[in-house]
């Protein structure tokens, strides 16, 4: 996976690093606690906000605790309002 991520930062003129394993933990969480869809659309979701912050590392890292916290919160919400 790291060449594939590589050749599209090089496609897209993007030097940038980023935590992998926290924003496929940040997928995974979406994935499973609020719909699978939402992964890939809340990770576009997530650069972009980055980007509108200025972009870096610390940006992503930033916008993607924020949603992982959402969907965190919104999974639990979700499972409260099926066991009520």
């Amino acid at each position: 996976m790291r060449k594939w991520i590589d050749a599209v930062k090089d496609e897209l003129d993007v030097e940038l690093d980023v935590d992998v394993p926290e924003l496929l933990e940040m997928t995974k969480v979406v994935a499973h606690g609020v719909a699978r869809p939402a992964a890939p659309l809340t990770s576009f979701l997530v650069g972009y906000a980055a980007a509108a912050q200025g972009g870096g590392p610390e940006a992503v890292a930033a916008a993607d605790r924020k949603v992982m916290a959402l969907a965190e919160r919104w999974a639990a919400e979700r499972q409260d309002a099926d066991t009520a």
